[in-house]
């Protein structure tokens, strides 16, 4: 399949749709500027009562005679780009594919000879996250606001954490054999003053954050805590590199896997030198991130072995013994249920190694741009601006496109986009949707490709309209199992492709513990699809908790930071304050039925959902781990979410 890398087929209408909207634009911008200052986001509003003489009602009264004046004088031109632009979307394609080539260790195609289909297995590791990069005028009504600047902040921190080099770590302990939480804790490398990787005593299992010192963002205050902003990404190296560090018992034994040359080898690599989208590591001060002396310095960032900052080969780091005691604090806290077979946890970062990314609400198309912008710099290939515009497609005008941003680190092979027909009210307005792709992540030494599916999407808003939204998920499945048939080249007799995974995400606008959302609970899409945080129709399993804010709160200094929100999270109490939750339409409920109301963690809305059926005969998906992120606090008003996958070959296991 060729993928579209323009949005028009031809230089000469996308010429013209630039005249158009170069005529469009002001008109547009100036009116998303004059209801903007009309809406004050809950700060503003605290201000404001504080304050009667606060700063931005006098610049309201100031500059909104002139937004209107140059909005009034804008209008022609903007109906003559209007008239140009309706028709053009007849010929624009669904979706824009770009692709930043990377030759190194990191790139797609290095990624592809990794895996053979044989062995042990291979994990993929997945997360969504809605972002509300609207028009400011419209983000400001969920108290998110400055799109533009959000879009570049959002960039930098999902590719900081991202990149961090995977860390595996393990506690010899006579009382406690439990494995620290999986590839979310947040380790710096050891590294010394001088910027060269120390082998420190010991192994590893677990991935490490590695924090970034780079050009500030609008959110400089944060950084320490979220991995500062930007960066340019070394070269050299492999993402899959892991820094091995033992927490050492009364025996002095060793983990199955590794050995004390792997430990030193792997240690080498994960900070010798980054990967393309791994920013380099610089040698970092007191109080920087990372740094267990800063004050915004994350929980987990326990471990950070340096060399006494002499830089000499054989210093050794005499913190190391108060560091391993924070570690086994950090292992208890997250030692592994045991009811559950995978890791959860509630992660200040995003998963390190992160090979595939879904997102919604970018629908604005300048904000688009700069979240490709900094995710190129680890994602290799991107996909941006689906949906349709206009009558094109859909029952009625779409004035913004579907939202849905996907990224990837592996090629992606097929694509297809479907609008739902059936959006209505202010959801109507943009061209909710589904996006399928088929991606590549292997072939076997017989050339078979080695394939999975991926489908994301954004489901209408409404709350009383759960109808709707089931027949959306109607429409998904077998939109769905019409992609997989149109795209697959594989016979039962002759297979030329394996199928590794199927995933689906994206925000469902419903939950699993409302009593209004019983029909969508009940969905066969459950049946088809196995939800790890779901227990059954209208239960969910104890360490799930919502993924919606309660937007009157996000910038209240207690989750301001990504590891203040993460702390908040990890109580009941926290989560009371903090998320939204179910609302019943019955009126009257007064306090006590309110407290009723409370029962549960949270409004859980994004979904992250995997299939055990129809992959490759004798191979199965296992969820390894699972986690809800805070790395974009203050940014949105959802919380991502992160999902690992473990591909094997079932009778390898058996």
């Amino acid at each position: 399949m060729v993928l579209y890398t323009a949005p028009f087929p031809n230089s000469c209408l996308s010429a013209l749709h630039a005249v158009s909207w170069a005529l469009i634009f002001p008109c547009y911008w100036l009116l998303d500027r004059l209801v903007a200052s009309f809406i004050p986001i809950a700060c503003q509003k605290r201000q404001r009562a504080d304050d009667p003489c606060y700063l931005q009602l006098l610049c309201t009264v100031l500059f909104a005679p002139v937004y209107l004046a140059l909005l009034v004088a804008s209008l022609p031109f903007a109906f003559v780009g209007f008239l140009l632009w309706s028709p053009l979307q007849s010929a624009r394609r669904p979706y824009i594919y770009s692709r930043l080539e990377d030759k190194g260790p990191a790139g797609g195609a290095a990624l592809l000879s990794e895996w053979k289909g044989t062995g042990p297995g291979k994990s993929f590791c997945f997360a969504t996250a809605n972002l509300c990069l609207l028009p400011d005028s419209l983000a400001r009504l969920n108290n998110v606001f400055h799109t533009q600047a959000r879009a570049k902040e959002i960039g930098q921190r999902i590719r900081n954490g991202a990149s961090r080099p995977q860390i595996k770590i393990y506690i010899d302990s006579p009382t406690n054999t439990s494995i620290s939480a999986a590839s979310f804790s947040s380790l710096v490398s050891p590294q010394g003053s001088d910027g060269v990787a120390r082998a420190v005593p010991g192994s590893i299992k677990r991935t490490a954050s590695v924090e970034y010192k780079g050009d500030s963002g609008h959110h400089s205050s944060d950084e320490a805590a979220n991995g500062p902003a930007s960066g340019d990404p070394a070269e050299g190296g492999s993402l899959e590199d892991a820094c091995i560090v033992r927490i050492g018992g009364e025996d002095g034994g060793r983990p199955p896997e590794a050995d004390d040359s792997a430990s030193a080898g792997q240690a080498r690599n994960g900070a010798g030198g980054g990967s393309r989208g791994q920013t380099p590591n610089h040698s970092q001060r007191d109080g920087d991130s990372g740094s267990l002396g800063s004050p915004s310095a994350s929980r987990e960032s326990l471990v950070k072995a340096r060399d006494g900052g002499s830089g000499e080969p054989g210093a050794t780091n005499s913190k190391l013994p108060y560091k391993a005691s924070g570690v086994k604090k950090a292992a208890a806290r997250k030692r592994r249920h045991p009811d559950e077979a995978f890791d959860h946890e509630v992660s200040a970062f995003f998963p390190a190694n992160l090979d595939f990314l879904c997102l919604q609400e970018v629908f604005d198309k300048r904000a688009a741009a700069k979240l490709k912008a900094q995710l190129h710099g680890y994602f290799e290939y991107i996909l941006y601006d689906v949906g349709v515009y206009g009558c094109q497609g859909c029952c009625s005008f779409k004035c913004l496109n579907s939202g849905l941003f996907f990224a990837s680190r592996y090629p992606i092979m097929d694509v297809a986009y479907h609008c739902y027909p059936n959006g209505r009210g202010s959801d109507g307005l943009a061209s909710k949707g589904a996006l399928f792709l088929k991606v590549q992540v292997g072939s076997t030494p017989q050339d078979q490709r080695i394939v999975g599916y991926i489908s994301c999407t954004h489901l209408h808003a409404l709350p009383e309209d759960s109808a709707i939204r089931c027949e959306q998920l109607d429409l998904l499945q077998d939109w769905l199992a019409d992609f997989r048939k149109s795209t697959s080249s594989s016979s039962t007799a002759n297979p030329e492709e394996l199928v590794a995974f199927d995933v689906v995400c994206g925000d469902f606008n419903f939950d699993n513990c409302s009593s209004d959302d019983k029909l969508e609970q009940q969905h066969s899409l459950f049946t088809h699809y196995k939800d790890p945080c779901r227990l059954g129709p209208g239960e969910e399993k104890s360490w799930a908790i919502g993924t919606m804010l309660d937007t009157d709160n996000l910038y209240d200094e207690d989750v301001c930071t990504p590891d203040n929100l993460q702390k908040v999270l990890e109580t009941e109490e926290g989560r009371r304050e903090y998320l939204a939750f179910p609302t019943s339409k019955s009126p009257g409920a007064g306090q006590k039925g309110r407290k009723d109301l409370l029962k549960g963690n949270g409004r859980r809305i994004d979904y992250m959902l995997y299939a055990e059926e129809g992959l490759c005969p004798d191979w199965k998906a296992e969820v390894e781990e699972f986690s809800f992120i805070t790395q974009l606090s203050g940014l949105t008003d959802h919380l991502p979410v992160a999902m690992r996958l473990m591909v094997s070959a079932g009778e390898e296991e058996a």
